[in-house]
């Protein structure tokens, strides 16, 4: 079975990460931090491309989608938590879908 953590930072953590390494921000530090050639090792190849380059899995693909059970969503690359199942929705996209992250959890900035 899956772990709840195998796909959440694709919706978000993947996201932030790839947002800020785009704007130079990559250069700060974090909680869980590995050069990019350790990424590629530990995450392996369609990881790596959707949670460091910011690519994404098929809509409907993820065994999360249909994840009920309480409790936290964890990065899928770092194992920190990023949501809770009480903020999940189903927007009907294909994708898992969360209302809010949980404190300092998501890096956002504006994307135009």
């Amino acid at each position: 079975m899956m772990k709840r953590a195998a796909f959440v930072a694709t919706f978000a953590g993947a996201v932030a990460a790839f947002a800020l390494t785009r704007r130079g921000v990559a250069s700060q530090q974090y909680e869980v931090m590995h050069t990019d050639a350790q990424w590629r090792a530990l995450l392996g190849a369609d990881r790596y491309e959707i949670l460091r380059r910011g690519g994404t899995e098929p809509p409907f693909s993820s065994p999360l989608n249909k994840e009920n059970r309480r409790g936290t969503y964890h990065c899928a690359g770092c194992d920190l938590a990023l949501f809770s199942s009480t903020t999940k929705y189903d927007p009907g996209e294909g994708w898992p879908s969360f209302w809010n992250v949980l404190p300092n959890a998501v890096g956002t900035q504006s994307d135009y």
